[in-house]
């Protein structure tokens, strides 16, 4: 059965997928089939580009051109938290309810606001490291061996810590 869209037509496909897991072909069927995409092979490159992001739900966006996917990994923000405490790989079948343990500096917090600044939509650059202070804190992840809402309240009142420019 032809696609139901012209060919060189682009189209965006966004969701949600384990890291390194082959995607099930049942699931991605409906969303790639009638854009005239295979799903297996799809499965494939997905399993491969998301290959650093081991057992970790990201988001994954497929670019669909002449019945050819080009797939591009879009971390969310928790992610990249629990990638930068640097946690080895877990079973996410077996092992339910994890406290992440680990460490994050203040440093790590505003590389991953460099990384989110174009996702998010605050005015400044300090309302992005706040935004990924507060990811953090949801994690349960402590910075520098502060609490997260310690070091926001600090920038609000501009006096201890200083934001870099973004």
């Amino acid at each position: 059965m032809p696609p139901k869209f012209h060919p060189n037509e682009v189209k965006v496909v966004c969701l949600r997928c384990t890291g390194r897991e082959v995607s099930a072909t049942s699931a991605l069927a409906p969303k790639i089939g009638p854009l005239g995409v295979s799903p297996k092979n799809t499965g494939d490159d997905i399993t491969k580009a998301t290959g650093d992001w081991k057992a970790l739900r990201i988001a994954v966006k497929l670019t669909i051109q002449n019945r050819q996917a080009q797939t591009e990994v879009v971390p969310s923000a928790s992610a990249l938290i629990i990638k930068a405490i640097k946690e080895p790989p877990r079973d996410r079948k077996k092992q339910k309810n994890i406290k992440h343990s680990g460490k994050i500096t203040f440093d790590e917090i505003v590389s991953i606001a460099r990384q989110m600044l174009h996702r998010f939509l605050a005015r400044e650059f300090s309302g992005t490291i706040k935004k990924i202070l507060g990811t953090a804190q949801s994690v349960g992840r402590s910075v520098d061996d502060r609490h997260s809402h310690d070091i926001i309240d600090e920038i609000n009142s501009c006096c201890v810590v200083e934001c870099p420019a973004g």
